[in-house]
């Protein structure tokens, strides 16, 4: 079950975290994956680690939020079989403490990086009769976060994205669904924690990861899983849905 063998799939993001957590495992079920990542280094080191393991992988350098970079790629790589859009940056702030230029820079990778990508793969995923396309949303498309305006938004409208991605080409055999995942242990979430709170790391990564009424972050690894999963041919009857990955968040925590 969950083989992908030969099945093209471009990861966006694949590099770190989330999206190198996709790459291994999709290319361990038989995945051809070519990784879009502005870290050119992250990509290459996944790529590496990828093909030391008997796997097929290829890193190409991309502003996701650039069209002409994207489509150039993408028409390089050709048939695409699978695509996700995983790549996304964060903000802190609200509404009226939100910078303009900080509201257009989460908007262009996290809202029209996607489109980008999708402009760039749905004609050649109709001129191979179908595909299977995933977006990496959030919790904060379903519930209010504090201090995370910018963000919430550009995750509310990939939600929105994909319900229409999976409307309108429900019958050319492209599926389309999202994941909305909460905290997860990622490089970028140590990194934050010791950025803005130096020397109470440990205290801090504790208080982060009680907010999950489970009572941890996701590992990478699980998001990965389920996104193997929902780009399987045992998914084949699921398109247009959200599928929340976040210990309970949205409908234990209150």
């Amino acid at each position: 079950m969950f083989k992908l063998t030969d099945k093209t799939t471009i990861i966006t993001g694949g590099g770190s975290g989330i999206g190198k957590a996709m790459s291994v495992l999709f290319a361990k079920q038989g995945a051809e994956v070519h990784i879009i990542e502005l870290n050119n280094d992250a990509a290459d080191e996944t790529v590496k680690e990828i093909k030391t393991n008997g796997g097929k992988a290829f890193s190409y350098p991309c502003d996701v939020s650039n069209q002409q970079q994207v489509v150039s790629i993408f028409e390089k790589i050709g048939r695409i079989d699978i695509l996700i859009n995983n790549a996304g940056i964060a903000h802190i702030g609200r509404a009226d403490n939100t910078a303009e230029e900080d509201f257009d820079r989460i908007y262009n990778v996290n809202v029209k990086g996607v489109y980008n990508c999708l402009f760039a793969a749905i004609p050649l995923m109709k001129a191979g009769k179908g595909g299977v396309i995933l977006n990496t949303a959030s919790i904060a498309a379903s519930v209010g976060i504090t201090d995370r305006f910018a963000y919430s938004t550009s995750k509310g409208a990939i939600r929105a994205m994909t319900l229409s991605v999976a409307r309108d080409f429900l019958h050319e055999g492209i599926r389309c669904n999202s994941i909305s995942p909460a905290r997860v242990h990622t490089p970028f979430v140590d990194g934050f924690i010791a950025k803005n709170y130096p020397g109470k790391e440990a205290e801090m990564f504790e208080k982060l990861s009680k907010t999950q009424p489970i009572g941890r972050m996701a590992q990478p690894e699980e998001v990965a899983a389920l996104a193997l999963y929902l780009c399987s041919d045992e998914a084949g009857f699921i398109t247009g849905c959200d599928y929340p990955i976040d210990g309970g968040f949205i409908t234990l925590n209150n």
